[in-house]
């Protein structure tokens, strides 16, 4: 009764710190690196002039999605140019617009040149009721409170974000919209509207008018049902992620019920196995009782039947000595002696009491020796060439594709016969700091469990930075080189582990099976 009840206390604990999975900053933060601010310049080619600027958001590294009505003017006036400005890093780069559609308010640029933007990542499920989003963007009136000059609007600034609710059901008629509470301002025109894993659901546009002409509470985006046909016309693909959004206070919380709920179970089997047990012994000392005292018996018996042949055969030998027969009177009584001899070993060899539990261990061991032989033989390192499959249920997956992994793994830490992995208190690690995108991961096996895990952190700029320049002056161990190689290099990647945010954007948990 206490351990049900340390259970349920335990439990209530649990429910009384949960609190209700709310957006993670650093998911927003991350997503707001693919918002740009879109400019219209008007040049006479020695100056230039903005005549207007508005938000949009990369689907691809070259790609920007806006709305129709920001780049309008584009389409009036030939001597216009549109740039656009990232939030961090090079100044602003020109664009050009490649498709165009008024009926829905959506408009796609291409940069010109080498495109470096990341992309964001879409979400094409539907927006529940009362979902929090977040409209990103660069909103004017923040601009004009800041005291911006032209000069700045075309230099690399954060963009501005915004917190509110989506209000499903209704939706304006011209095209499919979500309501919703996040607050615009003119600029925010072509953002776009972000899930609490930092997706996009929606295409900011417009906001309703009360009747003295000032803005109000409430704010459409285009749905993602337009802006998917529209890319889908215009022969883009974008990323997309389709999983149900969970915090990583979500899964730490699942993990530690899971683990509990093992704790009990592994709790609840040792007691059934030590009970099971402590039967099978109580049921072998009996048996074993019963042998002993069977073997016993058996043997007194032996010992009389002995004794009773050897008195016939003396009393033949006596008879036989009667008659003057010396000869056969010799013979029964050597037969005679040799069957008090053998009573006599038949009454000592029978099993003491004493020898009842030595039978009893002995009955025990050889079920357990014969299940022993019988189990299976599986590696107890967890090494070996596995395939590894994503638990979607102790996964946070908001830009990452989801595909199988293959893991060839060694007791010594080297993966797939090339990749050795640094060994400190936390298991086996890898750090990987791509020099190509934004992003660091921290891969890591558990070879007991066979569990693989990523955690992929999205870091801006200056962080990735500092983060290369730390793992440029690492030196990863040729596969092979020993544990305490491994130990050093683990050692040393905390260096890097120490530059990034206390939880990660993404984390992927993988079971690994061996391969056939």
């Amino acid at each position: 009764m206490s351990k049900t009840v340390a259970r349920l206390v335990a439990a209530l604990w649990l429910l009384l710190i949960a609190r209700p999975a709310l957006a993670d900053p650093a998911d927003i933060a991350a997503a707001s690196r693919s918002v740009v601010r879109v400019v219209m310049l008007q040049t006479d080619g020695t100056r230039a002039s903005i005549v207007g600027h508005g938000t949009g958001f990369a689907v691809a590294p070259n790609l920007v999605v806006t709305n129709a009505h920001v780049v309008e003017q584009l389409r009036q006036d030939d001597s216009l140019i549109v740039g656009v400005v990232p939030p961090e890093g090079r100044a602003g780069v020109q664009a050009s617009l490649v498709a165009y559609s008024p009926r829905n308010d959506l408009a796609l640029l291409r940069i010109d040149g080498k495109g470096m933007l990341p992309a964001a990542t879409l979400y094409p499920g539907a927006v529940q009721d009362s979902a929090e989003v977040f409209a990103v963007g660069y909103p004017g009136n923040v601009d004009m409170a800041q005291g911006l000059s032209m000069a700045d609007l075309v230099t690399p600034q954060a963009a501005v974000k915004t917190r509110g609710y989506v209000s499903a059901g209704r939706s304006s008629k011209q095209f499919d919209t979500l309501l919703h509470t996040a607050p615009l301002g003119a600029g925010n025109s072509g953002g776009p509207l972000l899930d609490s894993c930092g997706r996009v659901v929606g295409v900011n546009s417009f906001g309703t008018v009360s009747d003295n002409g000032t803005d109000s509470a409430f704010y459409f985006a285009i749905s993602m049902r337009e802006l998917a046909s529209f890319l889908r016309q215009a022969g883009v693909e974008p990323h997309t992620s389709g999983l149900p959004c969970t915090s990583i206070a979500d899964l730490d919380r699942a993990d530690a019920s899971r683990a509990m709920d093992q704790q009990a179970r592994d709790a609840a089997q040792a007691q059934a196995r030590l009970e099971s047990r402590q039967r099978a012994q109580d049921k072998a000392r009996r048996d074993a009782e019963l042998a002993i005292l069977s073997e016993r018996d058996n043997g007194l018996a032996l010992a009389a039947l002995l004794l009773v042949g050897a008195l016939a055969m003396g009393g033949w030998a006596f008879l036989q000595a009667q008659r003057d027969e010396g000869r056969a009177a010799k013979a029964f009584g050597v037969v005679a002696a040799l069957l008090v001899l053998a009573a006599i070993v038949a009454w000592v060899l029978r099993p003491s009491l004493t020898s009842i539990d030595e039978r009893a261990s002995d009955m025990l061991a050889e079920p357990e020796a014969s299940a022993s032989a019988s189990a299976a033989p599986e590696s107890a390192d967890g090494s070996g060439k596995m395939t590894c499959v994503i638990d979607t249920a102790r996964s946070r997956v908001t830009v990452s594709d989801i595909t199988d992994v293959p893991l060839d793994w060694s007791a010594d830490g080297c993966v797939n016969g090339r990749t050795q992995y640094g060994l400190a208190e936390d298991g086996w690690t890898r750090v990987l700091v791509p020099s190509g995108e934004d992003t660091i991961s921290v891969t890591h096996y558990d070879p007991a469990s066979r569990a693989y895990t990523v955690e992929r952190f999205l870091m801006g700029l200056d962080a990735m930075t500092q983060a290369r320049a730390a793992r440029a002056k690492l030196s990863a161990p040729a596969c092979g080189a020993g544990e305490d190689a491994a130990r050093q290099f683990g050692t040393a990647q905390q260096t890097v582990k120490a530059l990034l945010p206390p939880e990660p954007n993404e984390r992927m948990r993988y079971n690994c099976q061996p391969t056939p």
